[in-house]
């Protein structure tokens, strides 16, 4: 059996705002049962960024990590797909990802899981990978303070702390796809 093809785009992300716009453009793109699986250190901007999804899919809620509580719904306001947001950190492994029930609710939402890489690839052959990185040179110093904040703590939204976000289409779905320009 052949790998499903991959596409996929660079982008180079100044700041909070830049990262929550993206995030709305890439919402523009997905249809119910799209998953995306997040990667990136802790306060790399996945949560930022999936507050730019759920303001791009006009959804009902406040955008936090689900750390604590492992996964939140948030119903659509305009009659799209319902945001299934997951955080994988404190799983131990697929049989706790299996026991959240999520395959209820991938048909019918965009479905994003933070720390998902090497869990929530079982969930769809078609996944959309997300992965986001400080940019070369920036203060990696800086890691656990500024923008942890930016993800749930209401740091200031022009604060520069760029990062490179890598989107990466896994699966036939993503196949042609027109990447947002930059």
């Amino acid at each position: 059996m052949s790998a499903p093809p991959e596409a996929s785009a660079i982008y180079e992300v100044a700041d909070t705002d830049a990262m929550l716009a993206l995030g709305a453009e890439v919402a523009a793109l997905l249809r119910p049962g799209d998953l995306l699986v997040l990667v990136g250190g802790l306060g790399a901007g996945k949560t930022t960024f999936t507050r730019g999804l759920g303001a791009g899919l006009g959804v009902r809620g406040a955008v936090t990590s689900p750390t604590f509580v492992l996964a939140r719904v948030h119903p659509s306001t305009t009659g799209g797909p319902a945001l299934v947001h997951v955080d994988a950190y404190r799983l131990g492994g697929g049989a706790e990802l299996d026991d959240l029930d999520l395959d209820a609710e991938l048909e019918d939402s965009v479905t994003v899981v933070e720390w998902g890489e090497g869990l929530a690839e079982v969930l769809a052959a078609d996944r959309l990978e997300v992965r986001i990185e400080r940019a070369v040179g920036a203060d990696a110093g800086a890691d656990a303070g500024a923008d942890a904040g930016a993800d749930d703590r209401g740091a200031d939204a022009g604060t520069a702390d760029p990062r490179v976000l890598t989107l990466t289409g896994v699966g036939d779905r993503w196949s042609g796809v027109a990447w947002p320009a930059r």
